[in-house]
């Protein structure tokens, strides 16, 4: 059995993320054909960070730094493994929405409930905060959409213009609280 320690992030932490493996072969993909929504082959080996390393360690720092909430789980050897970001701003006319910033787990450790977990703990999180909803702005990926539909999430109700403007194909979801 796998020995898993979860808490939260420090500072300290953040350069863990250095050691993950979050690379994803992205087989199908959510693309707009035809003014629909469809799955489509892209057949797409991302061996890197989505936008970079440089990017996911300057949000993550950023996310403890302004009392988000950055909850990681590390292996018996102290390796991080996985991780979640949730950031404490409101934003949403009709709801209180509050941004779940990045969800990562090392590619070796896919499939085992962590992301449901860390998920779970983030929503905990968010509902202290006073917070209606969880936003996620997924990758378009078939099976991190899946991931997210299979715990509850379903399309947003209300749409993020900035996020939707630094890339339309990805998913925009909601998960009530």
């Amino acid at each position: 059995m796998l020995y898993m320690n979860y808490r939260a992030l420090t500072l300290e932490d953040c350069v863990k993320i250095n050691d993950m493996n979050p690379s994803q072969f992205i087989q199908r993909a959510w693309r707009e054909v035809d003014g629909k929504r469809q799955l489509v082959n892209i057949d797409y080996q991302d061996n890197n960070w989505p936008n970079g390393y440089k990017y996911h360690f300057k949000h993550l720092q950023e996310t403890i730094l302004y009392k988000g909430y950055a909850v990681g789980v590390f292996d018996e050897r102290d390796r991080l493994i996985g991780f979640a970001t949730l950031n404490r701003e409101f934003f949403g006319e009709q709801y209180k929405y509050v941004l779940l910033d990045q969800l990562f787990i090392n590619l070796e450790h896919r499939g085992k409930g962590i992301g449901k977990k860390l998920f779970a703990m983030i929503s905990d999180e968010a509902l202290k905060w006073g917070a209606n909803k969880v936003f996620i702005y997924a990758g378009s990926a078939e099976e991190t959409v899946a991931f997210y539909f299979a715990i509850g999430c379903v399309e947003a109700i209300e749409i993020n213009k900035e996020l939707y403007d630094n890339d339309p194909r990805d998913f925009q979801l909601e998960y009530l609280l």
